[in-house]
């Protein structure tokens, strides 16, 4: 029996269910926290303060200070900075090719299946070789879907090997 639509279908569901999950699972409940919070009045810090009192989208250094580099799991950084929210900037930067270093990018995957395979036959370069340097690449998370991010250098070997691969689901964030 092959992959059907049906089991795409359910593999894209389970992913997304499961990423709201992790998404609310893994929020700090405290202050401590450098992001914004859950938004929804559920949680309260230790000092009485609601969460999420940001009023505007973040702008969000993919890696931190890694920044976006062959060698670091970018899927155990989305998962620890979770969630992310509608209209949040995500930066991507790194250094351009030298003679020092391998060069970089970014790719969109269209689904889960291309990116769990590193499938780059029918994902879309955002970001070239050159445009992480500097200020680095930005993308805005302005859809309300999954975003599957890997690099697709040395035929996608930096996103197999190399942990240079996560996806992110934005939530609304909600005042009160």
């Amino acid at each position: 029996m092959g992959f059907t639509y049906a089991h795409g279908l359910v593999l894209v569901m389970a992913a997304a269910a499961s990423m709201l999950e992790v998404s609310v699972a893994n929020k700090d409940w405290v202050s401590k926290s450098n992001y914004t919070g859950w938004g929804w009045g559920w949680g309260w810090s230790s000092n009485n303060n609601p969460l999420n009192e940001t009023e505007g989208p973040n702008k969000i250094i993919v890696g931190g200070s890694e920044n976006w580099r062959f060698g670091f799991n970018y899927s155990e950084w989305a998962f620890q900075n979770a969630p992310f929210y509608f209209n949040d900037t995500l930066v991507f930067k790194y250094d351009p090719p030298s003679n020092n270093t391998f060069p970089h990018s970014v790719y969109l995957f269209p689904d889960l299946w291309s990116y769990w395979n590193c499938d780059l036959k029918r994902a879309k370069m955002i970001a070239n070789a050159t445009q992480g340097g500097g200020d680095g690449f930005e993308l805005a998370l302005n859809r309300w879907r999954t975003y599957y991010f890997a690099c697709g250098e040395r035929n996608g070997f930096h996103c197999k090997v190399g942990g240079m691969r996560f996806m992110v689901m934005p939530l609304f964030r909600w005042h009160y």
